[in-house]
């Protein structure tokens, strides 16, 4: 199988992964429940997940609240910021991850750049949206549809001086890309394990620039006399006995993204992904494509979407077809009622899964 659905998750995961997840289950009990050796490895295990990620993304290693999900982290990270009725502005790319628990809360959500692949354009409608008054902000750092990397560091500028707060949503970025908590000032940046961190799925990171409102209430290991969840980093956000083998397996995956290098990375899934734009524009497809495009390319075939995935599948190509969690975007685009057919190209990039791919692709002509 060739895989191109990396942005749905990554697979299959780097054999220092497996290993972690396996040795923690033979060797760690419940972190912070006991100070037996078990559980004491337990404890190494998670802080050192943290202080990986911390170097990674320029915070603290009490700053890294460890989550089921970058969907967990979201949701955490909203009700924190934002009340019933707020005014919240957003991108034109947004993930139901996003538009779902504001609709939820009734926010008064303002849509602010919808221009594919133009930088300038989302930056003249964010200025714009902040100067008419909004009390909070959540953007993503790549749609997840397209691959447009939206200017994240000038428009976490562009809060900063208008003092809002803000999310951004870093699950099609972190692992290839630079993510700061610190040059960002960010309150919250969330994002998965399981896609460019290489980890397993049920795993993931809220980086927090102030304390989170608790998500959920529960044991921590700490202040058990308090009935209150505790008012500091990270115990505040983490309620319940954690993951621990995928915390193991997250952390080792940080570790391969390191050692391989984000512009290594980046370099390789852009490379192949500018090359699968143009060749798929020669055999005439529709394709959404233009500066600024991470290792994500959206396409329309001569026929519906899934139709199309189901018969790439059938010659070992893996993508995803349809909307892909993001009807905002493809609004934004214009293919809300066709949707896309989209290859997310991974860390292990490379000229040989371009070909087959292409080669695949000539079936849908």
């Amino acid at each position: 199988m060739i895989y191109l659905d990396n942005g749905a998750t990554s697979f299959p995961k780097p054999e220092p992964v497996r290993r972690a997840m396996a040795s923690a289950m033979v060797s760690c009990g419940n972190p912070g429940r006991g100070g037996y050796p078990a559980a004491m490895e337990a404890v190494q295990r998670v802080y050192g997940c943290r202080e990986t990620a911390a170097e990674l993304f320029d915070c603290r290693p009490e700053q890294v609240v460890l989550t089921s999900s970058c969907t967990h982290g979201l949701n955490m990270a909203i009700r924190t910021l934002i009340n019933p009725g707020d005014r919240v502005v957003i991108s034109g790319f947004e993930h139901n991850a996003v538009t779902r628990p504001l609709h939820g809360l009734g926010a008064q959500v303002t849509v602010a750049g919808r221009r594919l692949f133009d930088p300038e354009d989302t930056l003249q409608q964010w200025e714009k949206a902040l100067r008419q008054g909004v009390d909070a902000a959540v953007f993503t750092h790549v749609s997840n549809v397209f691959g447009y990397i939206l200017p994240v560091a000038e428009m976490a500028a562009l809060c900063r001086e208008h003092g809002v707060p803000f999310i951004v949503d870093a699950a099609q970025s972190a692992g290839s890309m630079p993510v700061s908590l610190g040059e960002w000032g960010a309150d919250f940046i969330a994002m998965p394990g399981h896609k460019g961190l290489l980890g397993p799925m049920g795993t993931g990171l809220l980086l927090c620039g102030r304390l989170p409102k608790p998500f959920m209430s529960g044991g921590t290991g700490s202040e058990s006399q308090n009935q209150d969840m505790p008012d500091f980093l990270p115990d505040r956000g983490e309620p319940g006995t954690p993951n621990v083998a995928g915390i193991a397996g997250l952390a080792a995956g940080i570790g391969t993204v390191r050692r391989l290098g984000l512009s290594r990375i980046a370099l390789r899934e852009h490379r192949e992904a500018a090359r699968c734009a143009e060749d798929l524009k020669k055999l005439g497809f529709t394709v959404f494509s233009g500066p600024n495009q991470g290792g994500t390319v959206s396409f329309l075939p001569y026929m519906d979407c899934e139709e199309a995935a189901r018969i790439l599948a059938e010659h070992g190509i893996a993508v995803r077809a349809g909307l892909h969690c993001a009807p905002l975007a493809h609004e934004s685009a214009g293919t809300l009622e066709t949707g896309t057919v989209r290859v997310s190209f991974g860390p292990d990039a490379n000229s040989d899964q371009t070909r087959a791919f292409l080669q695949a692709a000539r079936q849908l002509l």
